[in-house]
């Protein structure tokens, strides 16, 4: 049971700031991946949320449009500071990668090429799927309340595994999660899932790569297109980094032509394997199109959904919570929303534990992280250095 944090209790901006720009610069893996660093610092540390009030945002951020760990940065700051915490918070997870991702386009557009990263990778990947793994376990616990949720969660991963739709799945689990008869287990929950951990990163980073003055039309672009573009994606796209590719390649490759084939897999590359949110892919597309107005554009208008969206729906999350039969839909709803996220950590880790060097490091960084709970902040980083370590 996750303690209460206290009746009215409030955190700085300056708190605030400091963790979502610290979780923004070494938060690598996606959604899953960053979720589960949030729930460490703000559910185990930090002691800001309770584990049920962190798992109802989960539920939240699932049934809107937008990026999810984005979107539960900016919940967890409008509950702890108000409209100014969701800003803020929202801001800082955030600004890192965009910088990141901004110098790297920057990179490109100069060299015609992106700078090897796989090394790296090697090592944190791993310990991307312990941190996932733990969190995974530890929410479960808190999700999964009767054995009816728990069959629910096994038909939503089965669902998932056989490729419905994560919205259907979502959406039927709402519905049968109102249904479910809820008989509270004593103890722990029912959740015994193996699944494994993370994210939607899996496009590898092009070699060389055609750069500055191979858009087509990108001189011509306008500022006011380009943001009304991003915040179209922004307002509609559900998915994981697949989905926005397919959104992107619609729009800047074969719709407005300001983009080539091999500059879109490069931006998409570039949002997967930097830290922080998948959408500053955004940030790589508006600097190769039209330099670094163009990024601020880009990167604003893909954003800027998501803080409207949590400003509507946050203060309705406690009221739904409230309703029984509302909240016995969240409780489908978060269920989904944890089977989605071992369906897609159980495909990823076959990607990552390709060998006795990453399946070693993932047990090492499990063992630090539940038996010592050494901070996924050092892991992630450790592992990045073991990586540079064994690639060199």
């Amino acid at each position: 049971m996750s303690a209460r944090p206290s009746e009215g209790s409030r955190t700085s901006l300056a708190e605030l700031a400091a963790l979502f720009l610290r979780l923004g610069t070494i938060a690598f893996g996606g959604p899953a991946a960053h979720i589960a660093m949030m729930e460490d610092e703000v559910v185990r540390r930090r002691q800001w949320l309770t584990r049920e009030q962190f798992l109802d945002y989960l539920g939240a951020t699932n049934l809107i449009p937008g990026p999810n760990s984005t979107e539960m940065a900016i919940h967890i700051g409008h509950a702890r500071a108000g409209w100014p915490g969701l800003l803020v918070a929202g801001a800082a997870f955030i600004l890192p990668a965009a910088l990141m991702v901004g110098a790297l386009a920057w990179s490109y557009v100069r060299f015609g090429a992106l700078p090897e990263v796989s090394a790296i990778l090697y090592g944190i990947k791993p310990v991307v799927i312990a941190v996932v793994i733990q969190a995974l376990w530890s929410l479960g616990r808190s999700a999964v309340k009767s054995y009816g949720l728990a069959a629910l969660g096994l038909v939503a991963m089965t669902a998932a595994a056989l490729g419905v739709h994560e919205l259907a799945v979502l959406a039927a689990a709402g519905a049968a999660g109102a249904l479910v008869v809820r008989r509270p287990v004593a103890g722990r929950g029912m959740w015994r899932s193996s699944a494994l951990a993370a994210t939607a990163g899996a496009l590898p980073v092009s070699t060389p790569a055609i750069a500055a003055g191979a858009v087509a039309g990108g001189a011509a672009a306008s500022l006011g297109a380009l943001f009304a573009t991003f915040a179209k994606i922004g307002a509609v796209l559900f998915g994981s980094g697949y989905v926005l590719l397919a959104f992107l390649r619609a729009d800047f490759v074969e719709r407005l032509g300001w983009l080539t084939e091999t500059q879109l897999l490069d931006a998409v590359a570039v949002g997967q394997v930097t830290p922080g949110p998948v959408f500053t892919t955004a940030t790589f597309v508006g600097y190769v199109v039209a330099g670094w107005p163009g990024a601020v554009v880009a990167t604003v208008g893909i954003f800027l959904p998501a803080f409207v969206f949590v400003a509507l729906s946050g203060p309705l999350v406690p009221r739904i919570r409230k309703s029984p039969a509302a909240g016995a839909a969240l409780d489908g709803v978060i269920v989904a929303s944890l089977a989605l996220m071992a369906v897609v950590t159980w495909q990823l880790g076959r990607a990552a534990l390709v060998d006795a060097g990453t399946v070693i490091l993932a047990v090492a960084a499990l063992i630090l992280l539940v038996g010592f709970r050494l901070n996924s902040v050092w892991l992630v980083a450790g592992g990045g250095l073991t990586g540079l370590i064994l690639g060199s």
